[in-house]
């Protein structure tokens, strides 16, 4: 029964003078690591609280946050990650609906803390944690709770693969935010299915600069420390900055949102050298426009790898090896995962019809936390539907159509927004694209465009319509408008939150095209 809890002890048994974890200018080796974990692990149990209990996490990416991860992993308290960019009624409705009984926070989101803090008496008074070295009234310091406890091993908590290892609250990018359940089972299989898919091993040197709350973060994550592979933590994402660490470090693996990928591209020392030791360069979170694809396979021949997946438990993953036959799809569903498309009422769909993807296989959830009526939307006869389209060619490979709840229906037509934003972000000035429907009053939905352009481009709105326009495949693609962006609406994993970009449109604020 595969369980978290001896990878970081084994480690530091094993190998105990490697390199284990770095976070900005701290480097520990897995001997070093292991005591930190085991501190607090026993800090955790000097606060009461035992197996099965749940912790909420309000951390920006630190070295704390991966020393909770792995606590949690060794004494069987859940974790529940949350996004630092929470503020008053959405922090309290997910740390309340998580029945969390302690909370870590920086110091800085203190007055934030202290907003909710008195409708949550599910929280011991002793159990509201800052980390840091400022001290505070009525909260407790997370480094002298780790100073005052030991760091021998806190022993067995009898755990079972089954046992629950985190709940992670969905970015909520078409509604509320529902809290995905994950087991140490599903976390094992993340380890071992995704450092064979994306040829990992213990010399890997694996760096991650985005949000470590967000489950894409955790796909290297895992399978790194599974392997006892060297895993760097950014504080957050810089071009420049993330450029030069690969080529100081020699890194090996990253995993990136296609948003920090375009950045990435944007920046003047993106050149092949930098990129030389890059094996595996994975992009998650969206579709990565062809365009995007077709530069960094120049750049980097052979590391890209494409991720399809839902944190509740369906991935596909284009290979590097597979690109240049299948530039556009996003593969093929991993180990021990199965797939089908299927029409509306369930029917299985043949190659090259679109419908809704639907998988199964080790990483699917138990099911949603307290929702078991949303579960059994989402999961049916062991059959996760994920409320996206697409469909699979006659060698199995999954092309994304779009979302179900992103399709824009103009004239009684469905048109896909991903189609459009291939064309629209080809133009040479577009660093990234969006597209959504908004009202109109003959067609029902019309297409509208939102860009954020490159650094010194010079184009305009119009211009930018008008040549879209003529490249589109058919006359209901054609963009309504297109509005220049400093940047997208965003959740705290980097995905674009259309539903936030296009609500003005929808509540009558904006012009209605």
């Amino acid at each position: 029964m595969p369980t978290l809890a001896t990878i970081v002890p084994r480690h530091a048994r094993y190998r105990p003078d490697a390199i284990g974890v770095v976070f900005e200018e701290t480097r520990l080796t897995w001997r070093a690591f292991d005591e930190r974990v085991n501190r607090l692990a026993n800090a955790l149990h000097a606060l009461g609280l035992v197996k099965g209990d749940a912790v909420a996490i309000v951390l920006p990416n630190c070295m704390e946050l991966m020393e909770l991860y792995w606590a949690a992993a060794r004494t069987g308290i859940v974790v529940v990650p949350l996004s630092p960019l929470l503020r008053g009624p959405g922090l309290l409705s997910l740390v309340r609906d998580s029945g969390a009984k302690a909370l870590v926070a920086t110091p800085d989101v203190r007055p934030v803390i202290d907003d909710v803090r008195g409708e949550l008496p599910q929280i011991a008074a002793h159990r509201w944690i800052l980390t840091g070295d400022e001290s505070a009234a009525g909260y407790a310091s997370y480094a002298a709770l780790c100073a005052a406890a030991s760091g021998t091993s806190p022993g067995d908590a009898g755990l079972t693969d089954g046992d629950t290892f985190n709940i992670i609250y969905s970015s909520g990018t078409t509604g509320l935010p529902k809290g995905i359940v994950h087991t140490h089972a599903i976390r094992a299989a993340y380890a071992t299915v995704f450092a064979s898919a994306f040829r990992m091993h213990p010399e890997s040197v694996v760096m991650h600069a985005g949000s470590l709350v967000f489950n894409g973060a955790l796909v290297l994550h895992f399978p790194a420390f599974f392997l006892g592979a060297t895993y760097l933590l950014k504080a957050r994402f810089e071009p420049a900055d993330f450029l030069a660490t690969i080529r100081r470090e020699r890194v090996t693996h990253v995993m990136m949102v296609p948003s920090q990928i375009a950045a990435m591209l944007d920046d003047p020392a993106c050149t092949p050298e930098a990129l030389a030791s890059i094996e595996a360069l994975c992009s998650v979170g969206a579709p990565l426009p062809v365009e995007h694809k077709a530069r960094l396979r120049a750049l980097a021949p052979g590391a890209l790898y494409e991720l399809y997946g839902l944190t509740e438990g369906f991935v596909t993953i284009l290979d590097r090896e597979d690109y240049d036959r299948k530039l556009g799809s996003v593969g093929t569903p991993t180990h021990f995962n199965e797939m089908r498309i299927v029409s509306d009422d369930g029917v299985d769909l043949a190659p090259g019809e679109v419908g809704e993807i639907v998988g199964r296989g080790p990483l699917l959830m138990p099911g949603y936390h307290g929702r078991p009526d949303l579960t059994a939307e989402a999961i049916r006869d062991g059959w996760l539907y994920s409320g996206d389209l697409g469909y699979a060619d006659a060698d199995g490979f999954l092309y994304l159509v779009d979302r179900k709840k992103d399709l824009i229906i103009s004239g009684g037509v469905n048109v896909y927004p991903k189609d459009i934003e291939e064309v629209l972000a080809a133009h040479p000035a577009v660093r990234e694209a969006a597209v959504f429907g908004v009202p109109h009053d003959k067609w029902g939905e019309v297409p509208v465009g939102a860009v954020i352009l490159r650094a010194a481009a010079a184009t305009t709105a119009d211009e930018l319509r008008a040549w879209t326009n003529t490249r589109v495949a058919a006359r209901y693609q054609r963009l309504a408008e297109v509005i220049v962006c400093d940047d997208f609406a965003r959740s705290a994993a980097g995905k674009t939150l259309k539903r936030v970009m296009r609500e003005p449109y929808w509540a009558g604020k904006g012009t209605r095209i």
